[in-house]
């Protein structure tokens, strides 16, 4: 399985990228967690901030593959407990090769990208800053494949 994980913005901190790889690394190699970072337009007090949008959701929609089951991370979406989120992991594996986790901007995903999702899904009802967004789809994804496969990380 090939997971990508689309975000808007780049330039994070090191430990963003550490954190995100730490849990990329620990999944085994038939799970491909990839990291696909689209720079963030710049954002001025007189920016189109509708328009900023769109054109950072046709960059993300130009990033799925095809044949890919594609996931909106939005605060309206479904929350989903670990136990949960390794039920999807494992239809996932068993209906595609590739998943797609789209990440929006500031402003959220555009509708285009929402409309492309079969599925949305949100990490909490707080919000929550991109950097750690990240880390926690990687952790969540380790933990996930952690349940499926009885391996001791996730303890209930």
């Amino acid at each position: 399985m090939h997971i990508d994980l689309i975000c808007i913005g780049q330039k994070m901190p090191s430990w963003v990228d550490t954190g995100f790889h730490e849990y990329a690394k620990r999944l085994p190699a038939n799970y491909k967690l990839n990291l696909v970072q689209i720079p963030l337009k710049k954002r001025t007090k007189n920016s189109d901030l509708v328009r900023l949008q769109q054109i950072e959701g046709e960059q993300i929609l130009t990033k799925i593959g095809i044949n890919t089951l594609v996931i909106a991370l939005d605060e309206r979406g479904q929350i989903w407990d670990s136990i949960q989120l390794s039920t999807k992991l494992a239809n996932w594996l068993q209906e595609y090769s590739k998943v797609a986790l789209l990440v929006g901007g500031p402003e959220g995903l555009p509708l285009a990208c929402k409309r492309r999702a079969t599925q949305q899904w949100s990490l909490s009802k707080l919000t929550l800053p991109h950097q750690l967004v990240k880390i926690i789809i990687a952790e969540q994804i380790y933990r996930a494949w952690s349940l499926l496969n009885n391996h001791p990380y996730h303890r209930t």
